[in-house]
């Protein structure tokens, strides 16, 4: 049987969604946490529930509102047009950033909830210690505050990483049905195709990266572990 180069095309389609999205995750994510653990312990509790409260909603209907705001009757095209940065509506739906934008939406709360527990416990004493000894502020994140969260980026890196992978519902709504990623072509070989050999095939591979993610994780933390107990 031939090769077919679209298999290849939602495979790396998938990998480059779930990258952004992670990417795109810990950029908002980072200074999310950082302004809530900074914020009175009175109201830490209020931030934390407003994080949370999409959460509160079905999966499918907080993809639905992507569409509304997206699409070119949507809240985004509406605003530009009535202030007059654009003349017509922008397509933005049924394409991959689209779907990016439903990722991100969607699996956001992931990294902004262990970044929140892990930077709450940071000692600011250390980052008023280092603005005394004349370090700026990228320093200050460079020195303090990214040691501090690091193994907590990394959880929610892999928290927002693979559901995104094995998503379906954001290709479905947000790429209308034609830009597939990996759980789409495992739910279509079930549904529609009936080839069942083959989707459980690319469910094993699919099953296999992420347990390797995993496993590259449980042996980096492995070794920190190490290397904190030999520090101490």
């Amino acid at each position: 049987r031939a090769f077919n180069s679209a298999y290849l095309e939602i495979c790396s389609r998938s990998l480059i969604l779930a990258t952004f999205s992670v990417v795109a995750c810990l950029i908002l994510g980072l200074p999310t946490a950082y302004f809530i653990a900074t914020r009175p312990r009175a109201t830490r509790s209020l931030w934390v529930f407003l994080i949370t409260l999409p959460f509160w909603t079905n999966l499918l209907i907080r993809t639905y509102c992507v569409l509304l705001i997206l699409r070119e009757e949507g809240l985004i095209n509406n605003a530009l047009v009535w202030l007059g940065v654009i003349d017509h509506p922008i397509v933005m739906m049924y394409t991959d950033f689209s779907m990016g934008v439903g990722l991100v939406y969607s699996y956001l709360p992931f990294m902004v909830l262990p970044l929140y527990a892990n930077l709450e416990k940071l000692d600011f004493r250390l980052i008023e210690a280092a603005h005394d000894l004349y370090a700026g502020r990228w320093q200050v994140f460079r020195w303090v505050i990214l040691p501090h969260a690091k193994p907590c980026i990394i959880a929610g890196c892999m928290l927002v990483f693979i559901p995104s992978l094995g998503t379906f519902l954001a290709p479905d709504l947000l790429g209308g049905g034609k830009r597939l990623m990996i759980g789409n072509l495992i739910q279509l070989q079930f549904m529609s195709s009936r080839n069942w050999p083959f989707g459980a095939a690319v469910a094993v591979i699919l099953l296999v990266t992420i347990m390797l993610v995993l496993l590259a994780y449980v042996r980096y933390a492995g070794r920190q572990g190490a290397a904190e107990r030999q520090a101490s």
